[in-house]
């Protein structure tokens, strides 16, 4: 090869990787000990710089300011640069002709799939399925690490219980026990079961946000957020905190303040709790020009923010780079130290050594591997597989004495909507690698998987009636070509096609840049120009299903009162229009479960499942007494319920048994229930277990999700599910921020959702 024999640097550590290792001093340290000897202040400096690529294209990287910049060894990592022959181009540069050769982190937002992109997080979640969701993250990582990529800033674990925010579509939701599990599948996925990230279908993960961005005032992207320490720990801490333990190799600094204080300059955060109390050992990244941004905070200039960043704990810098500016300067005024550098410096290189990075710089560069890999039709099948089975079946109730789903493969359909033919839309937000242009749309999609069906199209209505808010929601050019016809135009040509149609599809909801970063929306129902559509569709007195398009929860009070048939699609990924179709035509059945609470009103909001009574609780089931925790205009009850998803088929739950009723301090006991699948369809169900502590030394929540299992069943089969009940999982932490469980009361419910299941009761006894 041309590059020097790999450079001085990787010579040397192909020799030392050879060597056992001496005095307590692994390889990796004794490698890196020897690099940092030969390194300037400056050069490590620079490895904390993480700038945006720029200029840097195929065949005018070697002119660009950022390869410069690299030549001088002013850059550890570049951000958003895509393509097997342009990464290594500029990696080249790194190990080639900077004085040491230190090669490049080089990391792309791969959130949900790299070219086959898969379901939106929320909708992944919404599977319960943590082997789908792993393995949707190991093929992202095998597509992006074939194509240069060796680091992505995912998996996103924020806990979010207020939909106007339009990151509630990248997360898990709003439950802290699911959202840690999620949390570590996707470590694993990204990473590699062991972590081990030894070939180049591994990447390294990037743990975001920290902390508590779900958590921002009125929905507001950026916002403030202030909570108690208490809540920290118990509702919003928990993933964070699992995806640590699972091995992620580095995290992502918060937007927001955290007790006045910014996250990228919380040293309590980063240092206290993230380093000490967890013992988190790898690198810690802002976001995009998190250290700038702290001056419109209001806490410094730019020297000063770059100095409690780095005083805090943060490693590297996105962007900003006000630490590449400001640090030496700092130094020399005595308000930093140079082995604050040090410690920062050997963080980002030792991720670059756990890479194989120094071993071969071009790992993540197989332009063989990308062309075998990316987009494969291997990878497009569990796409299409996975997402079918992240849809949630809302409603499906009889029109005309007949359930209209799933749907028979004969007769007229037609398919309306702004939705309804659409390919950008399709993979949904972050999809920054999606061959956006090649997923089909779901007309396309449900004309493969139907071709005996006769499909009828009409666009129905534009996206919104406001071409400006249109306008707003799809800035990065998604394909919903605004219609000039006026919305009464639009609405009779639907209505037309409509009656003379057998059933009619209604593909509605948000396009998919109304949710994700910097898209709040105050009023998250269904736009009126798409409400009024779809109230001329039902007019028509044909049976309509809503094929619902959203990155967030919506209210759908309305729809749900009047519309037989509803399929929450999300944003499915690059093959989301086959699998919409699998579940139509009933190939798959829906299996789906929300993993945020749906309101009926932004009024309600924040409204989650695992609230706190009052001194004056609503009695269940009550919609309004007299000084009680209640609205005057409307019941406290969501449209659907966290965990809630219907099925094709009828499971039935038996009552929930106990084998004892109480438990020793180090004992468990079990709840055992009997599920049977009574209707006509093999199906699949997710059992959840909710356990509630009764009295405690602090207030507690109504219930708490402590166990899912997610079964098949085919029909008449039945099956006894058991979870296994241990002292940890009636942990909480306390007024003193110490975790553990108290004696006493807890019931036990389990059901298909939050809101179903009979509680049974169980004492734990003192140690």
């Amino acid at each position: 090869m041309a590059h020097k024999q790999l450079s001085i640097i990787a010579c040397a550590a192909l020799l030392l990787v050879s060597c056992s290792s001496f005095n307590g001093r692994s390889e990796m340290d004794r490698y890196l000990d020897d690099l940092m000897g030969k390194m300037t202040l400056e050069e490590k400096i620079g490895q904390l710089n993480l700038p945006v690529t720029g200029t840097i294209v195929t065949g005018q990287a070697q002119s660009s300011d950022v390869a410069a910049r690299i030549r001088k060894g002013e850059v550890g990592g570049l951000l958003n640069l895509k393509g097997v022959d342009q990464i290594r181009e500029v990696q080249k540069i790194a190990v080639e002709e900077s004085r040491l050769g230190i090669p490049l982190l080089v990391g792309l937002d791969v959130i949900h799939g790299y070219e086959t992109t898969f379901p939106i997080p929320l909708g992944l979640s919404c599977s319960w399925d943590m082997a789908a969701i792993e393995e949707s993250a190991a093929i992202a990582a095998r597509e992006a690490g074939a194509d240069g990529i060796n680091w992505t800033f995912s998996p996103m674990v924020d806990i979010a219980r207020d939909p106007r925010w339009g990151r509630v579509s990248e997360g898990a939701g709003e439950d802290p026990y699911l959202g840690s599990e999620v949390a570590k599948a996707m470590v694993r996925g990204y990473q590699g079961p062991d972590n081990s990230l030894s070939g180049n279908d591994h990447i390294l993960a990037c743990v975001k946000h920290f902390a508590l961005y779900g958590a921002a005032e009125a929905g507001l992207d950026y916002n403030t957020v202030d909570m108690s320490r208490i809540r920290m720990y118990n509702d919003y801490f928990p993933p964070y905190k699992a995806a640590v333990e699972a091995g992620a190799g580095s995290v992502m600094a918060s937007f927001n303040d955290i007790d006045g204080i910014p996250a990228t300059a919380n040293k309590w955060l980063l240092d206290d709790v993230l380093r000490k109390e967890w013992g988190f050992g790898g690198f810690v990244v802002t976001d995009y020009t998190g250290i700038s941004e702290m001056i419109v905070h209001g806490i410094g200039d730019l020297q000063e923010v770059s100095r409690r960043a780095l005083d805090a704990g943060i490693d590297m810098d996105m962007v900003s780079e006000g630490l590449l500016g400001t640090v030496k300067k700092s130094i020399d005024e005595g308000k930093l130290s140079v082995s604050q550098v040090d410690q920062a410096c050997r963080r980002i290189l030792e991720a670059k050594y756990k890479l194989g990075l120094f071993d071969n710089p071009y790992k993540y560069c197989d332009a063989e591997a990308a062309a075998k890999y990316v987009y494969c039709p291997e990878h497009r099948a569990a796409a299409r597989r996975i997402a079918s089975e992240s849809f949630v079946l809302l409603k499906n109730d009889p029109f005309k004495g007949e359930k209209i789903l799933p749907m028979r493969r004969k007769g007229t359909v037609a398919v309306v909507g702004p939705l309804a033919n659409t390919h950008t839309n399709m993979p949904g937000n972050w999809s920054v690698a999606a061959r956006l242009e090649e997923a089909p749309t779901l007309l396309e999609g449900l004309q493969e998987v139907a071709p005996e069906v006769k499909f009828v199209y009409a666009k129905g209505s534009n996206l919104v009636a406001d071409a400006a808010y249109e306008q707003r929601a799809t800035l990065f050019g998604r394909d919903l070509h605004r219609d000039s016809r006026s919305a009464q135009a639009l609405r009779e040509e639907a209505v037309r096609i409509a009656r003379g149609a057998d059933v009619v599809i209604a593909a509605l909801g948000e396009a998919s840049e109304m949710t994700g970063e910097s898209s709040s929306r105050s009023d998250i129902s269904l736009p009126d120009v798409q409400r009024e559509l779809l109230e001329a569709l039902l007019a028509t007195g044909k049976p309509v299903v809503l094929v619902l398009f959203n990155g967030r929860p919506l209210t759908l009070g309305w729809e749900k009162e009047h519309v037989s048939a509803i399929l929450d699609v999300w944003f499915g990924g690059s093959e989301a229009a086959l699998a919409i179709g699998d579940v139509l035509f009933g190939d798959v059945n829906p299996s789906g479960k929300l993993t945020m609470t749906f309101p009926k009103s932004v009024g309600q909001i924040p409204l989650y499942y695992a609230r706190k009574n009052t001194g004056r609780a609503l009695p269940e089931g009550h919609w309004f007494e007299k000084f009680r925790t209640n609205y005057l205009d409307i019941d406290n009850d969501p449209v659907f319920p966290f965990g809630y998803g219907l099925s094709y088929t009828d499971f039935v739950y038996g009552e929930t048994r106990l084998s004892a009723t109480e438990m020793a301090w180090d004992g468990a006991i079990e709840a055992t229930v009997s599920v049977e699948n009574r209707g006509a369809y093999a199906g699949k169900e997710t059992v959840q277990l909710y356990i509630r502590d009764v009295v405690g030394s602090v207030t507690r929540p109504v219930k708490e999700l402590k166990g899912f299992q997610k079964i098949s069943l085919e029909p008449g089969m039945g099956q006894e599910v058991t979870f296994r009940i241990t002292r940890d999982m009636l942990e909480f932490y306390g007024s003193d921020l110490k975790k553990a469980a108290e004696p006493g009361e807890f019931k036990v419910f389990i059901g298909p959702d939050s809101q179903r299941g009979a509680a049974v009761s169980f004492t734990l006894r003192p140690q």
